[in-house]
């Protein structure tokens, strides 16, 4: 495992860290692309100074349209490691924008080639925690379906099954079924990557993921699962053909292909996330003064580790740099 990035230590972390105290910046100031760009810089400054053979698979946009951090852009010092890096500088700029809940900086690195180029479009998703059966739930399987099936593994009533769905009208009939079938619904309205994460925490009470969302998303939600032994589906969903020509591009051509938790993140894998807003999954970037005036700024990190199953909740605190 040493020549696959895992070496790199803190400073994956320190990767994350960077991004969450630039994006902290722009926190309630209503500017959602200032939020992401700082966030952006400062990822890509941290990645650049890594001694590593980087290429992002998942990041933000293809060449055409965005020029940092694109899909396919070499990250690195071009020694070390290759390494296959998805990302997101801030899952949830709404949320920061508008001072809001549960925003992150996400990356997570694995081995060239272990992880999915998933193109920029929807992804259809179901996910739940460790512990169950395989197939206990399944994509093609009704919303009222896999919550029921998901009561009977739990041993429990279907009325205590918590879904968590992204608030967004394309969601009103799974959200109908869920509530029809007895389930309860716990409505979020950004940050689906930390929404599917939930499943595999027990003190949220989420149980299982629902719905329609960004496709990057869901590799970078797949690896976070992977870590912890989820179980995770997702199919792309392509709205004209543009966005099957971006899948073509990346070489995916079985367009209703329904991909499983291992396809989306084939290799051992570490993912990192850093709080930029308090969250149920993190604390948020936090400045403090001392007594003699000195600004000092703090972070709180989650690093996973697939390969051992590790997870480790790290707290940075450090001078604030003028």
């Amino acid at each position: 495992m040493s020549q696959t990035g895992f070496d790199l230590g803190l400073d994956i972390v320190r990767v994350a860290e960077d991004a969450a105290i630039a994006a902290h910046g722009w926190i309630g100031k209503g500017d959602e692309k200032a939020a992401d760009q700082a966030a952006v810089d400062a990822m890509r400054s941290a990645l650049n100074a890594l001694e590593m053979d980087g290429r992002i698979v998942i990041g933000e946009g293809e060449r055409d349209d965005a020029p940092m951090l694109f899909i396919g852009e070499n990250v690195g010092t071009g020694k070390g490691p290759a390494i296959d890096i998805a990302l997101d500088p801030l899952e949830g700029t709404t949320l920061a924008a508008k001072a809001m809940n549960n925003a992150l900086t996400v990356v997570a690195f694995a081995p060239r080639g272990g992880l999915l180029h998933a193109p920029d479009t929807y992804m259809d998703k179901i996910a739940i925690g460790p512990g169950y059966p395989d197939g206990v739930v399944d994509l093609d399987a009704s919303p009222e379906d896999n919550v029921r099936a998901l009561a009977a593994a739990k041993g429990v009533d279907v009325s205590e099954i918590v879904a968590c769905v992204l608030d967004r009208p394309r969601h009103d009939r799974i959200i109908a079924s869920l509530r029809k079938a007895g389930a309860r619904v716990h409505l979020i309205t950004d940050g689906d990557v930390a929404g599917v994460f939930h499943t595999a925490q027990p003190e949220t009470g989420i149980d299982i993921y629902l719905g329609l969302g960004g496709a990057p998303e869901g590799v970078l939600a797949a690896a976070a699962l992977k870590c912890v032994g989820g179980q995770f589906q997702g199919r792309l969903v392509f709205r004209n053909d543009d966005e099957r020509q971006r899948a073509q591009r990346l070489g995916l051509t079985d367009y209703d292909r329904k991909y499983s938790l291992n396809e989306l993140v084939s290799s051992d894998v570490v993912f990192v996330a850093t709080g930029v807003t308090p969250g149920a999954l993190l604390d948020g970037v936090q400045k403090e003064m001392s007594a003699d005036g000195q600004v000092f700024i703090s972070t709180e990190s989650l690093v996973m580790i697939s390969r051992t199953q590790t997870i480790r909740k790290l707290y940075m605190r450090r001078p604030l740099q003028s």
